[in-house]
């Protein structure tokens, strides 16, 4: 069923309210997901044709509590279960709503998907289906896997976050911060699968680019005066505003340095570089702030000579020691590189020779290359390219890293 593109983002924007209504009422968070997938299936069928009602919410409210209703009805234990899931007034479709009727409950929403018993995976798969309204086969082929294999980590993702007891509210004021560090996560694993692949033979999946993009608008719109979630938005629109320029007709890699600004998107680049001002006057800073921040300063120079690289490295000081983590000191080692050297990046990249976390990582290696590229050493640098290419995943990046060692020449023999 298609559905004009009007029609669609207004299906995709109340999904997550919706479902927040049912959920509130009736806590059978699988059984109402059902429900309000079949209320949105009608939708598509009907309000092209027929136009978008007056209050499309309300509509979609009712038709999806009445298709739960019904789904309950059909069990063999009808009446119990009809007492405890009827509504004060199915006529309404907002009655019974403690919130009232202009209630937006995405924000407790993505909160349950992002539900600390989830592992990152299930918990970046329910976001999608619950709160992005992606549909099990989309998702699916986002990630590579079979749509059984899919359903069956949403499924049992929806029955984890039962069984763990969760209740359909915000979480307390003691447990708020580190729950909203885990949406913040969950929406920046999206974006980054959707902005370079983590496998396949296409470097970017705008489709998962522009959900995260959405949800961390949807975020911000819900918790305004949150710097992090101002930095993480900033952070996608920046980094997303090169999309255009980072690969060839032909779907090649093209590394930032070569890429023709031009091409980048300036009103995604003066937007996000307003959040990013707002976003450092905050009161403390946050991971999303400092690369939000670091993107800025690459967006900001009109040539890839003029990056302000001191700014740079400094940013990724300020971050390696605020949220320390071997892919920061892996990207400050690149910056390191362009202010001190090629040999200084290098020495800093040995201190993750033994980091579990990078064992078979395909970047170290394709870190290294570069700079031994930069330093001279055509060889070694050769055999990290190689090295890099037969540990990624991506048919795109493997092209890329291939193709740089094959500039350096053949082996020698």
């Amino acid at each position: 069923m298609r559905t004009d593109a009007v029609t669609e983002d207004l299906l995709r924007e109340l999904a997550p309210q919706v479902l927040g209504v049912l959920v509130r009422r009736y806590g059978q968070f699988e059984e109402c997901e059902d429900a309000v997938q079949e209320a949105l299936i009608a939708a598509a069928a009907t309000w092209p044709a027929g136009g978008v009602p007056d209050r499309p919410r309300g509509w979609l409210i009712t038709a999806a509590s009445r298709r739960f209703i019904d789904q309950v009805r059909s069990d063999r234990a009808r009446r119990a279960r009809e007492l405890a899931a009827e509504p004060a007034d199915p006529g309404r479709p907002d009655a019974g709503d403690p919130g009232g009727p202009d209630t937006d409950d995405t924000l407790i929403l993505l909160f349950l998907c992002c539900h600390p018993a989830l592992t990152p995976a299930s918990q970046t798969a329910l976001t999608l289906r619950a709160v992005g309204g992606l549909t099990t086969a989309e998702i699916a082929r986002a990630f590579l896997v079979p749509e059984g294999t899919m359903a069956a980590r949403i499924s049992r993702a929806k029955q984890q976050v039962k069984a763990a007891g969760s209740q359909f509210r915000l979480p307390p004021p003691g447990d708020l911060a580190e729950r909203l560090r885990v949406v913040l996560h969950v929406l920046y694993l999206i974006f980054n699968e959707g902005y370079t692949a983590s496998s396949g033979d296409q470097l970017h999946r705008p489709d998962l680019a522009r959900e995260a993009i959405r949800l961390a608008r949807l975020t911000r719109r819900l918790l305004p005066a949150d710097s992090e979630v101002d930095g993480l938005l900033a952070l996608m629109l920046l980094t997303d505003s090169r999309r255009g320029a980072r690969t060839t007709p032909g779907g090649d890699l093209i590394p930032l340095d070569e890429q023709d600004r031009a091409q980048w998107d300036a009103g995604l680049i003066a937007e996000g570089t307003a959040l990013v001002s707002a976003a450092m006057a905050g009161s403390a800073l946050g991971p999303y702030q400092l690369q939000a921040a670091i993107a800025a300063t690459h967006a900001n120079a009109a040539h890839a000579q003029d990056t302000d690289w001191h700014q740079v490295h400094v940013l990724y000081r300020i971050l390696e020691r605020i949220a320390p983590n071997p892919m920061v000191t892996l990207n400050r080692a690149v910056a390191l590189a362009q202010t001190s050297g090629p040999r200084a990046g290098l020495e800093l990249l040995a201190v993750l020779e033994d980091d579990p976390r990078m064992a078979g990582h395909h970047r170290l290696h394709a870190v290294r290359a570069h700079l031994l590229e930069q330093a001279g050493d055509e060889t070694a640098a050769r055999e990290s390219y190689q090295r890099a290419a037969r540990l990624t995943a991506s048919l795109a990046e493997r092209r890329y890293l291939e193709s740089r060692a094959a500039r350096l020449g053949p082996a020698p023999a």
